[in-house]
């Protein structure tokens, strides 16, 4: 009996061994595709927000009013919003590799055109035909990742993925002031302008790099033997079951749940883009002078927001709990950008610590969001489903950044409007706790 009992301690259950071996599948996958595609959302995330830094000096230089600036940064989400289902349709039926590269290399095209900004309209053009570009590449990748990991993964996947958004922020701020200052006068160019050229390099590449390095899916990925291929299909085919799968693109724009989803994601997008398009103007009026010097400064608050995004993300998917994990961060993030606006210019430091809580708590909503729809979305439900929510929700890309640039204009400060987007955060937070807990906590 000893004996026996001594082989059976030292032998592996088949269900321990089954466990092991899946999740060195996944580790397998995360460190092929993860890292790659937070690469690509850093340079599409740069390209997308870097306006705020030509912001410091555009404005004077073309003799723009806030307002000018709130709606071209906020007219880029009108042809996001217009073109993000159908490009996320034709993704999913095309596949992963060819669409996106084809995003890349146009937003990057139109990005560098930048430099030809000389008026009102010919900044309004390019920001609306940069969101037509990029139409489909966000909610292309959250679609394409429902393809490798079934619900339970996905929050910390997803959270991981999204630190690329606050990793802009600390690559992009001091890289942005250094071209700015540095590059300011050389060839007749100002450094706003240079800073739109350079930037836009990047997303070339990686446009190139994603036709040679990425996979439409799991039975096209050569770095998998059949085996591993086995168990990850097996994976997300149980994760499929009991989700929704309409039949039609009309039946999932009239599932109620999918409009509740796009509300809640309009109040996590109000607080991100009136934060990220406004952080270096936050940083100016907190006391720090000079471009360079603002540029270091935001990595601060991206810096805090990486820590929370991944602390968040795990957090979710151990306890299988959503709702809370994002009503959380939203109400951190209502704090934090109240507490900023009370500190002013009387207390650099103070300021800047709450402007951290804030990027932590609004930044980390948006991943953490999207646990929600893709645990009961499936098929083309997903694809059509996640490209509605995200357009919706993106019309908040326009309403905060023209919202806080028109009462800047009229009061001369961004107080009152970052208390209503600390507002419309709580309103969020409310509404997430009034989901059932049943349809998202998978």
């Amino acid at each position: 009996m000893a004996i026996t009992g001594t082989t059976t301690a030292g032998l592996a259950s088949p269900a321990s061994s089954s466990t092991s071996l899946e999740a060195s599948v996944y580790r397998k996958v995360t460190w092929r595709i993860v890292p790659f595609l937070m690469l690509c959302y850093v340079v599409a995330y740069l390209d997308r927000v870097n306006v705020g830094f030509a912001k410091l000096q555009m404005l004077n230089d073309l003799k723009f009013s806030e307002t000018v600036y709130g709606l071209g940064a906020g007219v880029f989400f009108f042809g996001y919003f217009l073109f993000e289902v159908p490009s996320n349709v034709i993704l999913h039926r095309v596949g992963a590799r060819r669409w996106i590269a084809r995003i890349m290399i146009t937003w990057a095209l139109i990005s560098g055109a930048f430099m030809f900004v000389n008026s009102p309209t010919t900044f309004y053009v390019l920001r609306f035909l940069l969101g037509i570009a990029e139409a489909g590449f966000f909610p292309g990748i959250i679609l394409y990742l429902t393809y490798w990991y079934p619900a339970e993964r996905r929050a910390r996947i997803v959270c991981t993925f999204m630190t690329a958004i606050p990793i802009a922020g600390l690559i992009g701020g001091p890289l942005s002031g250094w071209i700015m200052e540095a590059f300011a006068g050389v060839q007749g160019m100002a450094g706003w302008q240079w800073m739109f050229v350079l930037e836009a390099v990047p997303a070339v590449v990686m446009g190139v790099a994603v036709l040679l390095y990425l996979d439409d899916g799991i039975r096209a990925a050569k770095w998998l033997n059949e085996g591993e291929k086995r168990i990850l299909e097996e994976r997300i085919a149980q994760d499929a079951h009991g989700k929704t799968a309409h039949p039609s693109l009309r039946a999932v724009f009239s599932d109620g749940r999918v409009w509740l989803m796009a509300l809640i994601y309009f109040c996590c997008v109000m607080g991100q883009y009136g934060l990220t398009f406004w952080m270096p103007t936050l940083i100016k009026t907190a006391g720090i002078t000079g471009v360079l010097n603002i540029g270091m400064f935001t990595a601060i608050p991206y810096a805090a927001a990486v820590a929370a995004m991944l602390l968040l993300g795990r957090s979710s998917d151990q306890r299988r709990e959503r709702r809370w994990h994002l009503a959380t961060p939203m109400l951190l993030g209502a704090v934090g950008l109240v507490g900023s606006a009370l500190a002013g210019t009387t207390n650099t430091g103070v300021a800047i610590v709450f402007l951290a809580i804030a990027a932590a708590g609004v930044l980390s909503s948006a991943p953490l969001f999207w646990s929600l729809p893709t645990a009961f979305l499936n098929g083309v439900a997903a694809a059509a489903g996640i490209a509605a929510i995200n357009s919706v929700g993106n019309l908040a890309g326009f309403a905060s950044p023209f919202l806080i640039g028109a009462i800047k204009d009229m009061t001369q400060s961004t107080n009152v409007g970052l208390y209503v987007l600390a507002g419309v955060l709580v309103a969020g937070a409310v509404i997430v706790l009034r989901v059932p807990a049943r349809l998202v906590n998978r």
